[in-house]
Protein backbone atom coordinates (compact mmCIF):
# COMPACT_ATOMS: atom_id res chain seq x y z
CA UNK A 1 0.00 0.00 0.00
CA UNK A 2 1.46 3.47 -0.91
CA UNK A 3 1.31 6.15 1.45
CA UNK A 4 0.64 9.77 0.05
CA UNK A 5 1.18 13.14 1.91
CA UNK A 6 -1.72 14.20 3.77
CA UNK A 7 -3.40 17.17 2.11
CA UNK A 8 -5.39 20.05 3.79
CA UNK A 9 -8.50 21.75 1.82
CA UNK A 10 -6.66 24.40 -0.36
CA UNK A 11 -4.07 21.33 -1.92
CA UNK A 12 -0.96 22.29 0.39
CA UNK A 13 0.53 19.51 2.37
CA UNK A 14 0.48 19.99 6.32
CA UNK A 15 4.20 20.93 5.66
CA UNK A 16 3.80 23.52 3.51
CA UNK A 17 1.26 24.94 5.79
CA UNK A 18 3.84 24.73 8.60
CA UNK A 19 6.42 26.40 6.68
CA UNK A 20 4.00 29.52 5.48
CA UNK A 21 3.17 29.60 9.21
CA UNK A 22 6.54 30.13 10.15
CA UNK A 23 7.66 32.80 7.69
CA UNK A 24 4.58 34.33 9.07
CA UNK A 25 5.80 34.22 12.44
CA UNK A 26 9.43 35.11 11.52
CA UNK A 27 7.81 38.15 9.09
CA UNK A 28 5.79 39.56 12.43
CA UNK A 29 8.94 38.88 14.43
CA UNK A 30 11.29 40.91 12.29
CA UNK A 31 8.36 43.61 12.05
CA UNK A 32 7.92 43.76 15.78
CA UNK A 33 12.08 43.72 15.99
CA UNK A 34 12.21 46.82 13.91
CA UNK A 35 9.95 48.69 16.38
CA UNK A 36 11.61 48.01 19.53
CA UNK A 37 14.91 48.89 17.88
CA UNK A 38 13.78 52.13 16.38
CA UNK A 39 12.03 52.74 19.88
CA UNK A 40 15.48 51.74 21.65
CA UNK A 41 17.14 53.70 19.15
CA UNK A 42 15.04 56.90 19.86
CA UNK A 43 15.34 56.64 24.00
CA UNK A 44 19.16 56.27 23.57
CA UNK A 45 19.65 58.96 21.12
CA UNK A 46 17.53 60.99 23.57
CA UNK A 47 19.67 60.17 26.60
CA UNK A 48 23.17 60.79 24.88
CA UNK A 49 21.93 64.36 24.05
CA UNK A 50 19.84 65.50 27.60
CA UNK A 51 21.78 63.53 29.93
CA UNK A 52 25.04 65.44 29.93
CA UNK A 53 22.89 68.36 31.13
CA UNK A 54 20.99 66.72 34.04
CA UNK A 55 23.17 67.18 37.66
CA UNK A 56 23.34 65.48 40.84
CA UNK A 57 22.35 68.05 43.75
CA UNK A 58 23.73 67.82 47.32
CA UNK A 59 22.08 69.93 50.02
CA UNK A 60 23.09 70.23 53.09
CA UNK A 61 21.25 72.68 55.87
CA UNK A 62 18.76 72.34 58.63
CA UNK A 63 15.60 70.75 58.53
CA UNK A 64 12.91 69.99 61.42
CA UNK A 65 15.20 72.14 63.63
CA UNK A 66 18.34 69.32 63.12
CA UNK A 67 21.01 69.08 60.38
CA UNK A 68 20.50 67.07 57.36
CA UNK A 69 21.72 65.80 53.82
CA UNK A 70 19.36 65.67 51.02
CA UNK A 71 19.83 64.87 47.69
CA UNK A 72 18.01 65.10 44.33
CA UNK A 73 18.39 65.87 40.49
CA UNK A 74 18.35 69.02 38.32
CA UNK A 75 18.35 70.06 34.64
CA UNK A 76 20.91 73.03 33.10
CA UNK A 77 18.98 75.11 31.26
CA UNK A 78 21.53 77.89 29.96
CA UNK A 79 25.20 77.69 29.64
CA UNK A 80 26.31 79.44 32.13
CA UNK A 81 24.48 77.41 35.01
CA UNK A 82 21.50 78.19 35.23
CA UNK A 83 19.60 75.08 36.92
CA UNK A 84 15.97 73.93 37.28
CA UNK A 85 15.07 71.66 40.10
CA UNK A 86 11.89 70.93 43.15
CA UNK A 87 12.09 73.47 45.47
CA UNK A 88 11.49 70.17 47.92
CA UNK A 89 15.11 69.44 47.34
CA UNK A 90 16.62 72.48 48.34
CA UNK A 91 14.57 73.63 50.71
CA UNK A 92 16.52 74.89 54.07
CA UNK A 93 19.19 74.44 52.07
CA UNK A 94 22.55 75.96 53.61
CA UNK A 95 24.36 74.41 50.86
CA UNK A 96 24.14 73.44 48.12
CA UNK A 97 26.36 71.61 45.24
CA UNK A 98 26.08 70.00 41.71
CA UNK A 99 27.66 67.04 39.63
CA UNK A 100 27.78 67.21 36.16
CA UNK A 101 27.66 63.46 34.35
CA UNK A 102 31.17 64.40 33.56
CA UNK A 103 32.56 64.14 37.01
CA UNK A 104 32.32 67.97 37.36
CA UNK A 105 31.23 69.64 40.84
CA UNK A 106 30.73 73.15 41.79
CA UNK A 107 28.95 74.96 44.46
CA UNK A 108 25.50 76.76 43.78
CA UNK A 109 23.28 79.45 45.18
CA UNK A 110 19.31 79.62 45.15
CA UNK A 111 18.25 82.43 42.49
CA UNK A 112 14.37 81.99 43.22
CA UNK A 113 12.40 79.21 44.41
CA UNK A 114 8.41 79.04 44.11
CA UNK A 115 6.79 76.41 46.55
CA UNK A 116 3.52 76.83 44.89
CA UNK A 117 4.74 75.55 42.14
CA UNK A 118 7.47 73.44 43.66
CA UNK A 119 10.03 74.29 41.26
CA UNK A 120 13.73 76.17 42.21
CA UNK A 121 16.15 78.00 40.26
CA UNK A 122 19.60 77.75 41.34
CA UNK A 123 23.30 79.19 39.87
CA UNK A 124 26.11 77.33 39.02
CA UNK A 125 28.95 78.91 40.60
CA UNK A 126 31.23 78.02 37.69
CA UNK A 127 32.93 80.50 34.79
CA UNK A 128 32.88 77.09 32.13
CA UNK A 129 30.68 76.81 29.63
CA UNK A 130 28.14 73.93 30.38
CA UNK A 131 25.48 71.77 28.63
CA UNK A 132 22.13 72.66 28.22
CA UNK A 133 18.81 71.24 27.64
CA UNK A 134 16.01 72.38 25.90
CA UNK A 135 12.68 73.82 27.20
CA UNK A 136 9.79 72.57 25.16
CA UNK A 137 6.33 73.85 24.82
CA UNK A 138 4.42 71.20 26.74
CA UNK A 139 1.16 72.68 25.33
CA UNK A 140 2.24 70.17 22.64
CA UNK A 141 2.20 67.28 24.60
CA UNK A 142 -0.16 64.90 24.00
CA UNK A 143 -1.20 61.31 26.04
CA UNK A 144 0.49 58.41 24.72
CA UNK A 145 3.80 60.08 23.39
CA UNK A 146 7.19 58.50 24.49
CA UNK A 147 8.04 60.27 27.87
CA UNK A 148 11.68 59.97 29.49
CA UNK A 149 12.57 60.46 32.77
CA UNK A 150 16.41 60.95 33.52
CA UNK A 151 17.94 61.93 36.41
CA UNK A 152 21.00 61.75 38.72
CA UNK A 153 20.16 60.09 42.01
CA UNK A 154 22.51 59.53 45.24
CA UNK A 155 25.07 59.92 42.14
CA UNK A 156 24.10 57.24 39.72
CA UNK A 157 24.78 59.23 36.75
CA UNK A 158 22.07 59.28 34.06
CA UNK A 159 19.75 56.74 35.40
CA UNK A 160 16.95 56.42 32.87
CA UNK A 161 13.48 55.33 32.59
CA UNK A 162 10.70 55.55 29.68
CA UNK A 163 7.34 55.34 29.49
CA UNK A 164 4.26 57.57 28.11
CA UNK A 165 2.45 60.32 28.77
CA UNK A 166 -0.33 59.18 30.56
CA UNK A 167 -2.07 62.28 31.02
CA UNK A 168 -2.05 66.30 30.85
CA UNK A 169 -3.28 68.89 32.16
CA UNK A 170 -3.49 67.56 36.19
CA UNK A 171 -3.45 68.98 39.18
CA UNK A 172 -1.35 68.31 42.22
CA UNK A 173 -1.24 69.27 45.32
CA UNK A 174 2.69 71.03 46.36
CA UNK A 175 4.09 70.63 50.04
CA UNK A 176 2.25 74.03 51.19
CA UNK A 177 -0.91 72.73 50.27
CA UNK A 178 -1.38 74.99 47.18
CA UNK A 179 -2.53 73.71 44.02
CA UNK A 180 -0.25 73.01 41.59
CA UNK A 181 -1.83 73.35 37.41
CA UNK A 182 -1.30 71.69 34.23
CA UNK A 183 0.83 68.80 35.54
CA UNK A 184 2.04 65.83 33.05
CA UNK A 185 1.41 62.22 34.50
CA UNK A 186 3.75 59.91 33.24
CA UNK A 187 4.27 55.95 34.09
CA UNK A 188 8.09 56.39 33.41
CA UNK A 189 9.18 55.34 37.09
CA UNK A 190 10.64 58.00 39.11
CA UNK A 191 12.79 56.72 41.57
CA UNK A 192 13.74 58.28 44.61
CA UNK A 193 16.55 61.34 43.91
CA UNK A 194 14.87 61.94 40.64
CA UNK A 195 13.21 64.52 41.56
CA UNK A 196 13.94 67.82 39.92
CA UNK A 197 15.27 65.71 36.70
CA UNK A 198 13.67 66.53 33.52
CA UNK A 199 10.62 64.49 31.69
CA UNK A 200 11.53 64.55 28.09
CA UNK A 201 10.14 63.95 24.81
CA UNK A 202 11.59 61.66 22.09
CA UNK A 203 12.60 65.15 20.54
CA UNK A 204 15.21 65.95 23.44
CA UNK A 205 13.23 68.68 25.01
CA UNK A 206 12.10 68.84 28.03
CA UNK A 207 8.44 68.97 28.82
CA UNK A 208 8.51 68.58 32.32
CA UNK A 209 10.83 68.87 35.47
CA UNK A 210 9.74 65.98 37.61
CA UNK A 211 8.22 66.31 41.14
CA UNK A 212 6.31 63.86 42.83
CA UNK A 213 5.10 59.74 42.80
CA UNK A 214 2.07 58.18 44.28
CA UNK A 215 3.70 55.70 46.91
CA UNK A 216 1.68 52.64 46.57
CA UNK A 217 0.78 53.02 43.16
CA UNK A 218 2.02 51.79 40.28
CA UNK A 219 3.18 53.61 37.49
CA UNK A 220 1.81 56.95 38.54
CA UNK A 221 4.46 60.01 38.30
CA UNK A 222 3.95 63.45 37.92
CA UNK A 223 5.90 66.57 36.61
CA UNK A 224 5.29 70.45 36.75
CA UNK A 225 4.92 71.23 32.89
CA UNK A 226 7.75 72.86 30.84
CA UNK A 227 5.63 75.80 30.64
CA UNK A 228 5.16 76.35 33.93
CA UNK A 229 8.87 75.95 34.57
CA UNK A 230 9.31 78.35 31.86
CA UNK A 231 7.39 81.19 34.10
CA UNK A 232 8.98 80.04 37.06
CA UNK A 233 12.51 80.61 35.83
CA UNK A 234 11.72 83.82 33.85
CA UNK A 235 9.22 85.25 36.88
CA UNK A 236 13.10 84.43 39.19
CA UNK A 237 14.98 86.03 36.53
CA UNK A 238 12.98 89.55 36.47
CA UNK A 239 12.18 89.91 40.19
CA UNK A 240 13.89 86.95 42.37
CA UNK A 241 10.72 85.49 42.88
CA UNK A 242 6.99 84.82 41.48
CA UNK A 243 4.80 87.09 41.63
CA UNK A 244 1.30 86.66 42.24
CA UNK A 245 -1.80 88.41 43.44
CA UNK A 246 -4.05 88.85 46.44
CA UNK A 247 -7.50 90.63 47.68
CA UNK A 248 -7.57 89.29 50.93
CA UNK A 249 -10.27 87.02 52.20
CA UNK A 250 -10.10 83.61 53.66
CA UNK A 251 -12.78 81.55 51.82
CA UNK A 252 -14.19 78.42 51.47
CA UNK A 253 -16.25 76.07 48.81
CA UNK A 254 -19.54 75.48 49.18
CA UNK A 255 -22.19 73.75 47.05
CA UNK A 256 -24.19 76.07 44.71
CA UNK A 257 -28.02 74.88 44.83
CA UNK A 258 -29.68 74.65 41.78
CA UNK A 259 -32.16 77.66 42.40
CA UNK A 260 -29.07 79.80 43.08
CA UNK A 261 -27.03 78.78 40.18
CA UNK A 262 -30.26 79.34 37.84
CA UNK A 263 -30.73 82.72 39.30
CA UNK A 264 -27.15 84.20 38.35
CA UNK A 265 -27.79 82.42 34.99
CA UNK A 266 -24.84 79.99 35.59
CA UNK A 267 -24.01 76.44 35.67
CA UNK A 268 -21.57 75.61 38.21
CA UNK A 269 -22.39 73.04 40.82
CA UNK A 270 -19.76 74.72 43.03
CA UNK A 271 -18.70 78.27 44.21
CA UNK A 272 -16.87 80.00 46.91
CA UNK A 273 -17.69 81.80 49.91
CA UNK A 274 -16.15 84.77 51.89
CA UNK A 275 -15.33 83.74 55.20
CA UNK A 276 -12.97 86.35 56.76
CA UNK A 277 -12.42 89.60 55.12
CA UNK A 278 -8.88 91.40 56.10
CA UNK A 279 -9.44 95.06 57.21
CA UNK A 280 -7.77 97.62 54.31
CA UNK A 281 -7.63 94.68 51.75
CA UNK A 282 -8.66 95.44 48.18
CA UNK A 283 -11.44 92.92 48.44
CA UNK A 284 -12.41 95.39 52.19
CA UNK A 285 -11.96 98.85 50.05
CA UNK A 286 -13.48 97.00 46.64
CA UNK A 287 -16.35 96.70 48.88
CA UNK A 288 -16.99 92.65 49.54
CA UNK A 289 -18.47 91.61 52.31
CA UNK A 290 -18.18 87.99 54.42
CA UNK A 291 -20.67 85.95 53.31
CA UNK A 292 -20.81 86.99 49.76
CA UNK A 293 -20.20 83.99 47.12
CA UNK A 294 -17.92 84.39 44.64
CA UNK A 295 -19.02 83.18 41.29
CA UNK A 296 -15.70 83.87 38.30
CA UNK A 297 -13.37 86.65 38.48
CA UNK A 298 -13.09 88.39 35.23
CA UNK A 299 -15.80 86.44 33.15
CA UNK A 300 -13.79 82.73 34.86
CA UNK A 301 -16.04 80.89 36.74
CA UNK A 302 -14.44 80.13 40.54
CA UNK A 303 -15.91 76.47 41.62
CA UNK A 304 -12.88 76.21 44.48
CA UNK A 305 -10.65 78.20 46.12
CA UNK A 306 -8.25 76.57 43.94
CA UNK A 307 -9.58 78.75 41.37
CA UNK A 308 -9.23 81.87 42.96
CA UNK A 309 -5.34 81.12 43.71
CA UNK A 310 -5.08 80.24 39.56
CA UNK A 311 -6.31 83.40 38.46
CA UNK A 312 -4.86 85.91 40.63
CA UNK A 313 -1.29 85.34 39.23
CA UNK A 314 1.32 88.07 38.65
CA UNK A 315 -1.18 89.98 35.72
CA UNK A 316 -3.75 90.44 37.81
CA UNK A 317 -1.45 92.65 40.28
CA UNK A 318 -2.27 96.16 40.49
CA UNK A 319 -5.03 95.81 37.60
CA UNK A 320 -8.95 96.31 38.10
CA UNK A 321 -10.48 92.85 38.41
CA UNK A 322 -14.03 91.94 37.67
CA UNK A 323 -16.01 89.76 40.43
CA UNK A 324 -19.53 88.17 39.95
CA UNK A 325 -21.40 88.31 43.35
CA UNK A 326 -23.39 86.30 44.80
CA UNK A 327 -25.30 88.23 48.01
CA UNK A 328 -28.80 86.88 49.61
CA UNK A 329 -30.51 86.37 46.27
CA UNK A 330 -28.84 89.50 43.92
CA UNK A 331 -26.03 88.61 41.63
CA UNK A 332 -23.60 91.45 41.37
CA UNK A 333 -20.64 92.83 40.47
CA UNK A 334 -17.12 94.37 42.10
CA UNK A 335 -14.46 95.58 40.95
CA UNK A 336 -11.55 95.12 43.37
CA UNK A 337 -7.34 96.32 42.77
CA UNK A 338 -5.70 92.70 43.74
CA UNK A 339 -2.05 93.77 45.33
CA UNK A 340 0.77 91.54 45.22
CA UNK A 341 0.86 88.58 47.69
CA UNK A 342 4.01 88.84 50.07
CA UNK A 343 5.70 85.04 50.39
CA UNK A 344 8.05 86.09 52.84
Amino acid sequence: MSLRPHRIETGMTTFDAANRNARSAAGATAADRHLLDAYSAAVVDVVERVSPAVVHVQVRGNRGGRQAQGTGSGVIVSPDGLVLTNNHVIEGAAEISLGVADGRNFKARVLGRDPDSDLAVLRGETTETLPVAALANSKAVRPGQIAIAIGNPLGFESTVTAGIVSAVGRSLRAQNGRLIGDVIQTDAALNPGNSGGPLVSSAGEVIGINTAMIAGAQGICFSVAANTALHVLTQVLRHGRVRRARIGVAAEQIPLPRRLADRAGVLQTSAVRIRELQTGSPADVGGLQVGDIILALDGEAVTGVDDVSRLLDHAAIGRAVSLAILRGDACIKHVVMPEERDVS
